[in-house]
């Protein structure tokens, strides 16, 4: 069984008092703190979550009041399991514990690594960072977060980023995998993963503290976080794009409806013949369902999968959805109470198991609540991602990323004038520098090229990448206007470049 000490694992010579040995919480609640006193965590209040404030005319969710969010979620998760006294809590102590003040750091610091400009941010990047610097590993907002908790953001001494425990470093490792590697592990391709090569030395020592959990495995307060997250994110989301007056009652009705009338037919249809008609009522939940059945059979019900739409149909698209926002507190009210109503109910519906599926953590949600999330995430990837409005805004914040990354890269390049370059942006190419050299010397298996001036590129690329994605949305479009020499406010106070 782990004990409080593996779990604390502080990579510093620190000597422990009496009392620190014999109860984890301080260390843990330094560890929150820490975290939530980090200017990188402050930024995610600049950060984008789906769409920015200034878009929606409100004031809708941003990356830091969705973590805050989905620490308050996990933390009830937590609570719960951490004082079940039965088999389910028995067994949650056997594989390592849930202690709910490692949860709640997980959960604030779980999106610390999402650039600017929300998801369209993230793929951006790992674009520039494959084809411009010959990154194979590219950028994943997932490995840039634990990059960031133990690399980049030094709280007193070098090296060791902000010194947390191997408990809350191994629990922000969502996808505790390089990339490639989740498919080999999972059963499943997978696009995510939380660490860079550079990287993996530290996670491997933070993962060392669970040895009742399996490779390729979360711990169990990942999965709580895990869990919370998902929550979070079907329902805020809603709310938001609810409150902007961006759901269209009934657009949203034909679907569901069309689905639910024609679902035998729609049945019989080719793949491919959906996805030519993703426009024709129906054919898009149809193709949810699909998407549900081949990469997560292991829970993916046909019966379960109805009886979420039919929930879905009777509390939010003939329920909610029927009466417009209009901003009264009576509105208010019933909008928390609908929100309130489904969080209670899906944190209500977890499940504890030894040996999960390979697409499943040890704690997760039960099938029911599953294919609930699945089709409540549906309502705006489907009616809100694929506007053709929003598509035309993101496609310019794309080229807002392009030129940063090409334009602080030629500036390194330039032997006349990187001197001047950000003092910020040299000392992360320095980081890269040490990181890269030092895994050719202790790993040079995990690198495709051990040549100097190869791995000195990447260095200069991984450092820029690191310095864009830490920037906030509207610093990144301070800085792109400043490169471009488009703007004479050579000043602005707080923009911290």
């Amino acid at each position: 069984m782990t004990t409080a000490d593996d779990r604390l694992g502080r990579r510093l010579d620190e000597q422990l008092d009496e009392f620190q040995r014999a109860e984890s919480s301080p260390h843990f609640r330094v560890d929150i703190e820490r975290i939530r006193f980090s200017p990188y965590f402050s930024r995610l209040s600049a950060v984008t979550q789906v769409i920015a404030q200034s878009g929606a005319g409100l004031a809708v969710h941003n990356r830091l009041t969705h973590s805050v969010k989905v620490a308050a979620v996990a933390r009830a998760i937590a609570m719960h399991l951490h004082r079940d006294e039965g088999p389910m809590g028995r067994l949650v102590e056997e594989l390592g514990g849930c202690h709910p003040v490692v949860v709640q750091a997980a959960a604030s610091a779980h999106d610390i690594g999402h650039p600017p400009f929300g998801h369209l941010g993230e793929q951006t990047l790992d674009r520039l960072a494959r084809d411009r610097f010959r990154l194979l590993e590219g950028f994943e907002g997932n490995a840039q977060t634990y990059r960031i908790l133990t690399r980049l953001d030094e709280y007193d001494t070098p090296g060791v980023g902000l010194n947390l425990t191997r408990a809350v470093r191994s629990a922000v490792l969502k996808y505790p995998w390089r990339r490639g590697e989740g498919g080999e592990r999972r059963g499943a391709a997978s696009n995510k993963f939380s660490m860079y090569a550079v990287d993996l030395a530290d996670a491997d020592d933070a993962l060392s503290a669970y040895p009742s959990i399996a490779t390729g495995q979360q711990t169990v307060e990942c999965s709580v976080m895990d869990i919370a997250d998902d929550i979070a994110y079907s329902l805020h989301d809603l709310d938001d794009f609810y409150r902007a007056g961006l759901l269209n009652q009934a657009t949203i009705a034909g679907e569901f409806r069309a689905w639910r009338r024609d679902v035998a037919t729609l049945r019989t249809m080719h793949t491919d013949a959906l996805k030519v008609q993703t426009r024709v009522p129906g054919h898009s939940l149809e193709l949810l369902w699909r998407r549900l059945e081949h990469r997560d059979p292991w829970i993916a019900d046909s019966d379960a999968f109805d009886a979420a739409v039919a929930r879905v149909t009777d509390e939010v698209v003939d329920g909610l959805l029927t009466v417009p926002f209009d901003g009264s507190l009576s509105a208010d009210r019933a909008l928390a109470r609908f929100t309130s109503g489904w969080i209670r109910h899906l944190q209500s519906s977890v499940e504890v198991h030894r040996d999960p599926a390979h697409r499943s953590g040890h704690v997760s949600l039960d099938r029911t609540a599953w294919h609930e999330v699945a089709v409540l995430k549906f309502l705006h990837e489907r009616f809100i991602l694929d506007r053709a409005d929003l598509a035309v805004y993101q496609r310019g914040q794309a080229t807002v990323l392009e030129r940063l990354v090409d334009g602080l890269a030629a500036w390194l390049d330039d032997p006349h004038d990187v001197r001047r370059a950000p003092r910020r942006l040299v000392d992360l190419v320095q980081l890269a520098t040490e990181d890269y050299l030092g895994l050719r010397a202790e790993r040079p298996e995990l690198l495709s090229t051990t040549s100097e001036t190869e791995l000195h590129r990447r260095a200069v690329g991984r450092g820029v990448i690191d310095y864009v994605s830490s920037l906030t949305d509207a610093q990144a479009t301070h800085l792109d206007a400043l490169l471009a020499g488009r703007t004479e406010r050579l000043w602005d106070a707080g923009q911290g470049l």
